[in-house]
């Protein structure tokens, strides 16, 4: 763990399938680091109410985390390369609008 970094643990655990018999999958359970406290970002994205369903300003606010943060250790990744300058717009956007 660098010391730049916050360590979480997070669990992944399917509650339900679309339909009966649907196949139940083990949790999936991860550690990981992250420049950000996410759960600050998570409170703050839920206080601009973004979305109308409950819970999806913390959903929104996980994943950009977790994809932003592998997409920043990977930045040379030809897989970002065109992602990268409108991913970068769409944070400025995102943290001007509140």
């Amino acid at each position: 763990m660098s010391k730049r970094a916050y360590h979480y643990r997070l669990r992944l655990e399917q509650v339900a399938g679309i339909s009966p018999g649907s196949p139940e999958h083990e949790p999936l359970e991860l550690e990981f680091d992250n420049h950000d406290d996410i759960f600050s970002i998570v409170e703050r994205l839920q206080q601009r109410n973004l979305f109308q369903e409950p819970g999806q300003s913390t959903e929104f606010a996980i994943g950009l985390k977790l994809f932003s943060e592998v997409m920043l250790k990977n930045r040379q990744h030809p897989l970002f390369e065109e992602l990268a300058p409108a991913f970068r717009s769409f944070m400025q956007r995102l943290k001007s609008s509140g």
